[in-house]
Formats: C-alpha cells, sequence, structure tokens
C-alpha cells in the first residue's frame, strides 16, 4: 500500500506539470506557427492523458474481490498501463509524424522563436521536477537493481511508465530546442518539421518498450525468485511437512501474488491433522509476505514415486 501511494503522488505530480505544460505549449504554437511546439503540445496532452489513465487503473484494481472476479481486480493496473503504451504510439507518435509531415511539405518560418525558448525553458522546470520525483521513486524500489534489469523484474508499471514519460518529454524539449534553432539559423523552416518528426520517433521507441513490459505483466508473470524462495522456506519449516516439491506463482498485481504449493506431507497425518498444517502454512506465509493474497495448496505423493526433478529455486 506504501508503494502504490508513492506511485499515486509522482501520477499526480506528472500530471498537474503536463496539463500547465500543454497549456503553455499550444499558446506558443499559436503565437509562433511552430510545428515543433505543437507536437510538443500533443505530447503533453498525450501524457496527461496517460497519467488520468494510470490513476484510473490504481483506482480499478484496489476494488476488492466479487462473484464475477473471485481473485480481485489487480490486473486492471496492468490493462491501463498497456493502453497508455498504445496512446503514446498512436496518439503522441503518429500526430508528431504527421504534424512533421505536413510542415516539410509546407515550410512555414517561425514567428516570435523568442515566445518558443521560454516555453521550453519553462516546460523543461516542470519536467524536471516532475522527472526528479518519478526517478527517487524509482531508485528506492529497484534497490540496488540496474536501471534496465529493475524496470523488467519490476511488477508495478506506474513506476517505470512516468519515469519513462518524462524522460522521453525531456528529450522532446531538446529535440525542439535544436530544431528550431537550426530552423531559424539556417533559414530552413523544414527543419522545424524534421524536429517534428524526431519527437515522434522518441515517442515511437518509448511506447514499444513500454508496451513490451506491460504485455508481460498483463499475461501473467511469476514473482520474484526471492519470493518464491521465502515461500519454499516457510513451507519447508512446518514440522510435519516433507518436502515442497513444487511451487507455482503469478502476478496478480503489483502486490497480489497467488501462490500455488505442490507438498508431500509426513505419511502418518491424519486428515484433521493434515488440513490443520494446510491451514497453519497458509497463514504462516501470508502474515510474512502480506503481498501474497491466496495460497492453495495440493498434497502430493513421495517425489520418487513420480520421478520428478528436485525443485530450482534459484533461477533469475
Amino acid at each position: 500500500m506504501a508503494a502504490q501511494s508513492g506511485s499515486t503522488r509522482v501520477i499526480y505530480a506528472a500530471l498537474l506539470g503536463n496539463l500547465l505544460i500543454a497549456l503553455t505549449k499550444f499558446t506558443a504554437a499559436l503565437v509562433t506557427g511552430s510545428s515543433v511546439m505543437l507536437s510538443e503540445g500533443i505530447h503533453s496532452v498525450v501524457d496527461t492523458g496517460n497519467e488520468m489513465l494510470l490513476l484510473y487503473g490504481l483506482h480499478r484494481s484496489a476494488r476488492p474481490p466479487d462473484e464475477n472476479h473471485p481473485l480481485g481486480h489487480g490486473r486492471e493496473i496492468y490493462f491501463w498501463s498497456f493502453i497508455v503504451a498504445l496512446l503514446v504510439f498512436a496518439a503522441g507518435a503518429g500526430l508528431s509524424f504527421y504534424e512533421g509531415i505536413a510542415h516539410i511539405l509546407r515550410p512555414e518560418p517561425a514567428r516570435n522563436i523568442m515566445v518558443n525558448y521560454i516555453v521550453i525553458g519553462i516546460s523543461a522546470l516542470f519536467e524536471g521536477v516532475a522527472w526528479s520525483m518519478a526517478l527517487r521513486h524509482f531508485r528506492r524500489e529497484k534497490g540496488k537493481l540496474g536501471y534496465l534489469t529493475a524496470v523488467r523484474r519490476s511488477k508495478d508499471p506506474t513506476v517505470f511508465t512516468v519515469l519513462f514519460e518524462d524522460t522521453a518529454a525531456l528529450l522532446g524539449l531538446l529535440i525542439a530546442f535544436v530544431a528550431i534553432t537550426a530552423a531559424e539559423l539556417l533559414e530552413m523552416p523544414q527543419l522545424d518539421g524534421l524536429g517534428s518528426m524526431g519527437i515522434g520517433v522518441v515517442l515511437a521507441t518509448t511506447a514499444i518498450f513500454l508496451a513490451r513490459e506491460c504485455k508481460g505483466l498483463l499475461i501473467g508473470e511469476q514473482a520474484l525468485p526471492s519470493v518464491r524462495r521465502r515461500i519454499s522456506e516457510i513451507a519447508s519449516e512446518d514440522p510435519d511437512v516433507v518436502r515442497v516439491n513444487d511451487i507455482l506463482t503469478v502476478h496478480l498485481g503489483p502486490d497480489d501474488i497467488i501462490a500455488t504449493l505442490s507438498i508431500e506431507f509426513r505419511d502418518e497425518l491424519t486428515t484433521p491433522l493434515l488440513e490443520t498444517c494446510v491451514l497453519r502454512i497458509e497463514k504462516k506465509i501470508i502474515a510474512e509476505l502480506p503481498q501474497v493474497s491466496s495460497v492453495f495448496v495440493r498434497p502430493q505423493a513421495p517425489l520418487d514415486l513420480r520421478q520428478e526433478a528436485p525443485l530450482n529455486l534459484n533461477e533469475t
């Protein structure tokens, strides 16, 4: 819950920043006629809508289980994060490419170029604040892992989606600055449109990466090896357990894991004692690992009778 609260604060900060920036950029585009500034305004509008979708996804994913969704609604956040990636690609990158091509075919020199520079500076300040908040939150979540490894292993798409969006926004502002300056100094307004297309490339690359990561979460990813290993250790510590033969875990949400264990129990256990042992294991796992919301235990025959390989929990 604390992690979700932190993600929500980061999203709200990005939402407010992008909304103010979008209004500023559109005003500048109207005054100067700059294609790249119009693309930047579109970019900020898309980012604003994305933050609203992420907040909606967090709200929907927090709903309790019901008759039609007995395991809860945790994957709602994965679905809406995937929609965000599609919007970045379709709305952000698509419109930026369109505007860039249109400006190259019908070039018009920008007016009042100083307005663009002022807007870029103000936007960079707002985006920088939002980016620094997202980066600090991501660093706390990733621990000692590398950035790319942390993204691939993260089960909370809101953590890296906002960070990648803000990073793309800062890159877009840099491209806008270079394109506007080059178009003015070289007296080639087509470079303004080329800058708009460059922003489209940044957005398309960001969208493809986000979609790839969100797809894996939406399909269903297992818990981290450390979590699976601890689940096995808790079950193995019970005096009535001979060995844990297998563990199957899947993330239903960032902090919502379902675990299924196949366990070999002592042969002399009666049915009531077996039921008590299963309940004891389930309660202990959920108490120590609050991110595990449901535990299912299946008693299983001895390992040598089934000719199966030993359980390996050390893979990365």
